[in-house]
């Protein structure tokens, strides 16, 4: 496999969950040909060359006072520094040429949808995304050489939703707010992985690709802010089209900033739901990682936070999150994560008919605002019920980033 195409052909029957191949194929979508599955595959070998330049920069000059340029670059902009070097000033440079494209009003109203999504939009992000993104064979390689067993999944969903909800919060893409230095952050974490595990002895680039390469970055930057919304449909969240384009537009503007190649990130809405559809044929290949993964995961409620009656919340939030994978992934891919083919999907049926009505509440005059305030809420506790508080972003590969702070 030297040529970096997959090794499953595009026609073989594949662990892509029921929900993302239905969403496709309403809105005509299919699996990707011949020649789109090749590119997928080229891109496996792609990494994000301006990153790349700028982490070797930063371990060839020392990785100490370079990495203090950056953070004073990403704090105030690269021509807050004098004679900047060139692998920082091309770097940021381009990150900061990003943001002459947007849109800010579209970014501000899809980042108050995606607040709207409140605490059920974070669990499909860690049930259905997080939990789905573990039939990606290639990827976990990565994952297992930075210490995801020991590090555990409840940290490793804590940082990623910290991340989106920098993201997401209000105003936080604009250039150095919160959301935008987290992503380039979380650009810089991609590099400094890459560089590590690619260097690791019992990588092969050959059957995995480069760590963190193009085709995983797209298919991360889709399933992180777009599974939400599009899971959310079939829980009763719906949303008026226009909100569905700057749900695009804002992850646009992010898969830009993270590294992502123009062709990789989506257009509109609909070019979102494909990228997360060929991305998932092209990725989906489990393998015994997959259950390494995915298992542990399944148990994470049992150590939450609740204040009161733990014991039995804990048992219960085990049974919703599994409610919530079952009923999006399938039995096809339930079985490949080594998780009980058939669950009854109880939560999601009983969230059906509250968020209709908290969907048609939010179309009146200020409804949208009311929805993003209330979800905000909801958001922050759970995520103090997973973690007691907010997230490091970056914590759970600090063993290596270290090495170059």
């Amino acid at each position: 496999m030297g040529t970096g195409i997959p090794s499953r052909h595009p026609s073989t029957p594949c662990n892509v969950p029921t929900g993302i191949r239905a969403f496709g194929s309403m809105l005509g979508l299919h699996r990707p040909d011949a020649a789109q599955f090749r590119r997928m595959g080229e891109c496996l070998l792609v990494g994000d060359a301006p990153a790349d330049r700028l982490v070797e920069w930063m371990y060839t000059t020392g990785s100490g006072p370079a990495r203090a340029l950056f953070e004073k670059a990403l704090a105030a902009g690269i021509d807050s520094i004098d004679d900047a070097p060139a692998p920082l000033r091309e770097f940021f440079t381009e990150v900061e040429a990003v943001s002459d494209l947007v849109d800010w009003d579209k970014i501000e109203l899809g980042a108050r949808v995606m607040r709207s999504g409140g605490a059920d939009g974070l669990y499909i992000a860690r049930d259905v995304a997080l939990l789905g993104g573990y039939l990606f064979a290639g990827f976990n390689q990565t994952l297992l050489r930075t210490g995801a067993l020991e590090k555990g999944s409840n940290a490793r969903f804590a940082e990623t939703s910290q991340w989106a909800l920098d993201v997401i919060g209000e105003g936080g893409l604009r250039p150095f707010g919160a959301g935008y230095r987290s992503t380039v952050h979380v650009r810089l974490i991609h590099a400094i992985v890459r560089r590590h595990v690619a260097a690791m002895p019992d990588w092969s680039t050959e059957r995995w690709g480069v760590p963190i390469n193009q085709t995983d970055m797209a298919a991360t930057l889709v399933g992180a802010l777009v599974a939400p919304v599009m899971g959310g449909i079939g829980v009763g969240m719906i949303n008026r089209p226009a909100e569905y384009e700057a749900v695009a537009h804002l992850t646009r503007y992010v898969g830009l900033l993270m590294g992502v190649d123009d062709e990789f990130v989506p257009d509109d809405f609909r070019d979102c739901v494909r990228v997360l559809l060929h991305t998932s044929y092209a990725l989906s290949t489990p393998d015994e990682t997959t259950k390494q993964l995915s298992v542990p995961m399944i148990d994470d409620p049992l150590s939450w936070n609740y204040r009161t009656l733990r014991g039995t919340r804990r048992r219960i939030a085990r049974s919703q999150h599994l409610s919530i994978t079952a009923a999006f992934l399938g039995p096809s891919a339930m079985r490949a994560l080594g998780l009980p083919r058939f669950v009854v999907p109880w939560y999601p049926l009983i969230r059906l008919p509250l968020n209709l009505i908290r969907s048609a509440a939010a179309l009146r005059p200020g409804g949208r605002e009311r929805a993003a305030l209330r979800g905000m809420r909801e958001q922050g506790k759970f995520m103090d019920t997973m973690v007691g508080g907010t997230a490091t972003i970056g914590h759970s590969a600090t063993a290596i980033t270290h090495r170059a702070t």
